[in-house]
């Protein structure tokens, strides 16, 4: 069953009539509609290219947050081989919203680590909807030192709302946590690839996007702020959200101009969820890509890049 989002209700009635019809179809075959059946899926078509042809920054927002768009887990089944996770941050719990471990890409070792919002119920609640606590960081920097000891390149997948914000967390050093895991991205000498699969929130996104290559998903968003977080403070009205969006330049192709992200991936029409193989392919050749352009570097050339990239961050496009 599809998921449609607010803006997409007049696709679902198309689409939905057009099902409606080879069902009926279906229980009696001596009914032709097939003529009908194709002209609404011609109107479906049109009216989905219409809609996605420009879409403002709050329906990005929604599209980056879809609950059928490929999350962290999809990447690495179909990406990597021999994906060996490794869990705990061997003082307090394993964070199940943070996934990582050994894994070969192309056949060459890497260590991979994501955020997982889970994909039903169950999971979801399992994985705190993507939303990592304290010790969820300090097993990122617990995997980071490993790749940064073996000199592995380290690939991490963001998909997050933003760290989890509960009491629990701040008393075990949400924070701290934070940065220490940013810390220890400027501070490995292996290459660092990032990739904003779905939401990058706040610090919870950072501490996994210091990298010396980021790349985003043509409909994801990457903010210091949710847009509902940044019109509760400003406005006092968490229903202005769409003018925040607007105001906090979260998309892709805004984050392009100020130089945050290095490459925008490209998605099919109709956002990540209508073609999940297609979209983990092209994140698997912009991957590819990114790690070629990185081969060979010395370990201080390395670090010394991915620090003037963040000294040198915004300085690109403020006129834009």
């Amino acid at each position: 069953m599809t998921n449609y989002l607010d803006f997409e209700k007049p696709l679902a009635e198309i689409e939905g009539k057009a099902e409606e019809l080879r069902a009926m179809a279906r229980q009696n075959e001596e009914m032709d509609i097939e003529d009908e059946a194709a002209a609404l899926d011609r109107k479906a078509a049109a009216m989905l290219q219409d809609l996605y042809k420009a879409l403002t920054p709050w329906r990005k927002c929604q599209v980056a947050r879809h609950p059928d768009r490929p999350h962290c887990r999809d990447y690495i089944e179909a990406l990597f081989t021999e994906y060996t996770p490794l869990a705990g941050d061997r003082n307090f719990a394993d964070d199940h919203a943070v996934m990582g471990g050994l894994a070969r890409f192309d056949g060459h070792p890497v260590m991979v680590i994501g955020h997982e919002k889970g994909n039903d119920t169950k999971s979801r609640i399992e994985r705190n909807f993507g939303m990592a606590r304290p010790e969820g960081y300090r097993k990122a920097v617990r995997l980071m030192d490993i790749a940064d000891r073996f000199g592995l390149p380290v690939i991490t997948l963001v998909d997050t709302p933003g760290a989890y914000p509960g009491k629990g967390a701040e008393e075990r050093g949400q924070s701290e946590a934070i940065a220490r895991s940013t810390e220890k991205c400027l501070a490995i000498g292996t290459p660092l690839i990032s990739v904003v699969i779905g939401e990058g929130g706040s610090g919870g996104a950072v501490a996994f996007a210091t990298a010396n290559r980021v790349a985003m998903l043509e409909h994801s968003v990457y903010s210091v702020i949710s847009p509902e977080g940044c019109a509760s403070i400003l406005w006092k009205d968490a229903e202005k959200m769409r003018e925040a969006a607007e105001a906090l330049r979260l998309t892709a192709q805004d984050l392009k101009k100020l130089g945050v992200t290095d490459r925008i991936i490209p998605e099919p029409l109709g956002g990540a969820h209508r073609d999940t193989d297609a979209t983990i392919n092209a994140v698997g050749e912009a991957v590819r890509a990114m790690l070629a352009e990185l081969s060979g570097q010395s370990r201080d050339k390395l670090i010394a890049d991915r620090r003037r990239k963040f000294l040198d961050m915004g300085s690109k496009g403020l006129a834009a």
